[in-house]
Parts: C-alpha cells; structure tokens; sequence
C-alpha cells in the first residue's frame, strides 16, 4: 500500500471513530454506548498502526536511499576491476575497516599492518576515556564506528521524548564536571508609573532573585548484547541496524525514565518531578476537557508562547483524551499529517507522547504542560560503544554507556495535571 492511500485509509479511521462518539447521544442505552465506546476504541488502534505502518515506510525509503548513496561511494570507476581505496593511494576508512575486522571473525591477525593502524587511530581519536586504566586494545575492545553511535541516539530519541533536543534544552559537554545553571522568573515583575519629578524607589523590592541549579553526570549501561559470529561475518550489512536498534532500545528506555520520573536525588530531576502543580482533576478515573483548559491556563503566557510548549501524556491517556470535545462540540484533539510533517496537536498544541509516565488513576501526575525549553538535558559526550571478542569467543558482545542529567531550570515553566486522590 502506498503512503497516499495509507494516508487516506488514516483519514477514514479518524472519521469513522469520531462518527461512533457523536452517534452516542444522551439518550443512548448504556449498552450501546459501551459498544460505541469500545468501536471508537478499536478504530484508533487501526488508526495508531497505520501511523506505524506510514512511519515505517518512510524510514525504509530513507534506508534504501542512504544504501544505495553507500554503494555509490563503494562503487569502482569506470573501467576499474577492484574498489576505489584500494590501489590509489587512498587509506581505507575506520567503518570499512571495522566491518572487515568483524567479519573476519574480530581477529586484528586478520588484518593488514595498514587496516590495524587506521583501526587503531580511530579508537584513539574517538574513544573517551572517564578513568586512569590500562586497557588492551587487542583484547577486542574496539570503539565502534562514530555512525552507530549516531544511529543510537537516533534511536533512543524514537524510544522517548525527553532525550529529543527538539524537545528539551540539551548542553553537551565532553567532561562530566559538574555544571551550574543560573535560574530566574521574573514574569511576576513589572515596571511602575512614573510621576514627574519624583525619586526613584530604592527599596530592593523589583531586584531580581536569582537561583542555581546543579547539572551532574549519571552513567548508565546496556549490559552486553551478544552477537553470532556467523552473524557478524555472514549479516555484515544489517548488523549496524540492528545493534543500534537494541543499544538504542535500552539506552533510551533508561535515559527516558530518569529524566521522566528521576528523584533528583543521585539520579537526574525528571520533568515530572520537577513540575508544579497547574490542576487537580475533579475525577480519580477521568479528566475533563476544562481541567486541560485550566492546565494550559495555569502556565504563564510568556512560557506558552516558546517553540517548544507542548503536553505530554502517555499512550493511555491519549487514548482518552481523543475523545473530548470542548463547549461547541469540537474534538480537542486534532490529526496531523504525518507525511507532510505536521503533528496532531491537542488544544492547538503539540503533544509527546512519553511511556515512562502514569496512566490515569488515582493520585497521578498523567498530563504535563508547558515549555519544555526550560528542562535542562546535559549529555556528556556520545554514546560509548566497545566490543569484547575473548569473553565470549568465538561469539561476540557490544555494550553501550551513556552519561547525562536532568533539571527542570523554571518549575513555573512547566506544570502538571493530578487527579483526584
């Protein structure tokens, strides 16, 4: 199926569930409205794995296309009978030196004294090193090439939201020392009238009040992946996909939780613990459309007006709140276009959705909103990724570590729905 007519069977789906919801009237048995419900409910899970499917597409096509780039640069010229690299004087480069060591069963004695030497080069240049240890790099712990740590962090801002720069307000740094954060609100304040011919005041009571916050390095592992040999030899082309897909998945998943639900306590200040609070909903189980009113309310106009505001909820708790109109009978939640970059948008604005938070029950911070600009993510470094041959020879196992932290820089900036106890 092509990805019009994925887009066009999305857009049937969202009729098609909105008209099961407005055929439920007030006097509607309780049993046909359950089955409305439950209708409405089935067609946006259509609804979600078509979003999926279009995804996919497009991630596939976006493959293919840096494949095939790939291939052209490999590709010998015209009249020549091996690759380019080889006999013209040019080194070959630390990715095609790695893939051959793997595939070559990640024996260095595989490889030519040139291949070592650029192997060797890349591993200083690239590798970072936290503490005064003497490693042997012919034990097989190798740094993999800088294109799967990328793919990595790809992967891990798939997985959540709050590692997104586009999200968040990200520093990176190279060392983990630790870093202060000045912090200021000052939209309480304004200016006064002004009488001709009278004194300033002097009285201290517009200075402007100036915190800090600490930003410091927390480390966090994947454990080892353990990978075939025959697969590193014989799958040599889809092992960088999907290594980077499972160091992604569990980097990710970590890194999005923290920065989640973090105490702030040896631990990154997750944005839900972060927050102040902007609503207590009247339900334990529900939330109403008004009480997203008040949420968005709650937060300063100067914050709702940055690029960056948004909600953030769950998967569950979108599920619920697809089905709340305002006054006039309007859906609050609105479909995007996905092929043409537009995000659905819930009230007008943008929305993530973050797995690490609750689902709706009682006493639950299930809806955030506001400027997520204002949550500090501080990355040190990249991703670091080793491989380890003689441990599990004649297999072998890939590791990721990362380091980062969190702090929400203006509680004011970003504020959370509870329900009822």
């Amino acid at each position: 199926m092509s990805l019009k007519e994925l887009q066009e069977k999305r857009e049937k789906l969202v009729h098609d569930a909105r008209e099961a919801l407005d055929d439920i009237k007030k006097n509607t048995d309780e049993s046909r409205a359950a089955e409305l419900d439950k209708r409405h409910d089935d067609i946006m899970a259509d609804f979600d794995r078509v979003e999926k499917l279009i995804e996919r597409e497009r991630k596939t096509a976006d493959a293919e296309h840096r494949s095939e780039e790939a291939r052209a640069r490999n590709r010998p010229n015209p009249g020549d009978t091996e690759a380019r690299g080889e006999d013209d004087g040019q080194s070959p480069d630390y990715r095609t030196v790695f893939y051959t060591y793997l595939s070559r069963g990640a024996d260095l004695g595989e490889l030519t004294p040139e291949e070592r030497a650029v192997l060797r080069r890349g591993v200083e240049a690239k590798a970072e090193f936290r503490a005064q240890t003497v490693g042997t790099t012919t034990a097989g712990g190798y740094t993999v090439p800088t294109e799967l740590a990328d793919f990595i962090v790809k992967s891990m801002k798939a997985w959540g939201p709050m590692y997104d720069e586009d999200i968040c307000t990200t520093i990176n740094t190279s060392t983990g020392n630790a870093i202060k954060i000045p912090t200021v609100d000052d939209t309480a304040s304004t200016a006064e009238d002004r009488t001709e011919g009278a004194a300033l005041t002097d009285d201290g009571g517009k200075d402007v009040a100036f915190g800090q916050k600490s930003l410091d390095s927390y480390g966090y592992d994947t454990e080892f992946v353990r990978f075939s040999l025959e697969l590193a030899r014989d799958s040599i082309f889809n092992m960088e996909s999907l290594l980077g897909d499972l160091l992604g998945e569990r980097l990710g998943r970590i890194a999005n939780a923290r920065l989640t639900t973090g105490s702030g306590t040896g631990a990154p200040n997750g944005v839900v613990t972060a927050s102040s609070l902007g609503k207590t909903a009247t339900a334990a189980a529900a939330i109403a459309s008004d009480e997203l009113i008040d949420l968005v309310h709650s937060v300063d106009p100067a914050h709702r007006v940055s690029p960056k505001v948004r909600f953030m909820f769950n998967d569950l708790t979108l599920s619920a709140l697809r089905k709340l109109k305002d006054g006039q009978g309007n859906y609050l939640w609105q479909m995007g276009d996905i092929t043409k970059g537009q995000p659905g948008t819930l009230l007008g604005y943008r929305y993530s959705i973050n797995q690490a938070m609750d689902s709706i029950a009682a006493a639950k911070k299930v809806v955030l909103f506001g400027d997520f600009g204002k949550y500090y993510v501080r990355k040190v470094g990249s991703p670091l990724i080793g491989v380890l041959r003689e441990r599990f020879w004649p297999d072998l196992g890939i590791a990721g570590l990362i380091y980062f932290d969190g702090e929400l820089g203006d509680t004011a900036a970003v504020r959370h729905l509870i329900t009822a106890a």
